[in-house]
């Protein structure tokens, strides 16, 4: 998958479903994509977050995309989740995560700061996947096509079993990675809810949302209400 900042509880359902997750970082950055923005529940409605990058294009590989720190309003967007979700029953172990995250990266591209803020939820979660970033371990593998390309990778790993989001659906061919002695499985979500204060349920906000309101154990059933197709 690419890196995206802080997404949705469907991205660690993934992570969990695997023994090695790949970050995607050598392929081009996507423009109104999930790399540098998500969503939260501020003021009781659904809002977007952006983390500024330089010079953004589709031309660009993600891990070429510098963050904007210059634009970047990190106590602004502290503020905002502090005043939206102080009340929230896991505020008080969350939110200084969130802080000390902002206020602390070194990350220099939006590429390293979305696998950080990726990488910190699956520790506070305690999720044991090993984690691959493709530009540093698979850079061989960039004359190959797509599909080809995930064969590759998966080969290299020696995976029998390459597990990708729904939306690869469309794109993407079992039998292709059968010839390939691989399984390929699609992930689908099942609904998911859960309690955000007294208002009606605002589904697939970024994954902070869900850490606000919801013990570990209880994100942990979360992250299994999937079925593989």
């Amino acid at each position: 998958m690419q890196p995206y900042i802080f997404p949705y509880i469907g991205y660690f359902q993934l992570i969990k479903a695997v023994e090695t997750f790949v970050f995607y970082d050598d392929v081009n950055f996507i423009k109104r994509g999930w790399i540098n923005r998500n969503n939260l529940l501020i003021n009781m409605e659904k809002k977007m977050f952006t983390i500024p990058c330089k010079s953004i294009s589709q031309n660009k590989k993600i891990n070429k995309t510098i963050v904007d720190y210059d634009s970047f309003r990190v106590e602004k967007l502290l503020s905002s989740i502090n005043h939206s979700y102080s009340n929230s029953p896991q505020f008080n172990s969350v939110y200084p995560l969130l802080e000390s995250f902002f206020k602390n990266t070194r990350a220099l591209k939006i590429s390293e700061l979305a696998i950080e803020s990726v990488k910190l939820v699956s520790k506070y979660l305690e999720l044991n996947t090993k984690f691959v970033i493709s530009s540093e371990q698979f850079s061989d593998t960039m004359h190959f096509h797509k599909e080809e390309r995930l064969i590759e990778i998966s080969k290299s790993l020696n995976a029998s079993h390459y597990i990708n989001p729904i939306g690869g659906l469309e794109l993407y061919y079992k039998s292709n990675f059968l010839d390939n002695n691989i399984k390929l499985s699609f992930l689908k979500s099942k609904d998911i809810s859960y309690k955000q204060f007294d208002n009606e349920f605002v589904p697939w906000l970024s994954i902070i949302d869900v850490l606000m309101f919801n013990s570990r154990s209880l994100i942990l059933q979360m992250l299994d209400e999937y079925k593989l197709v």
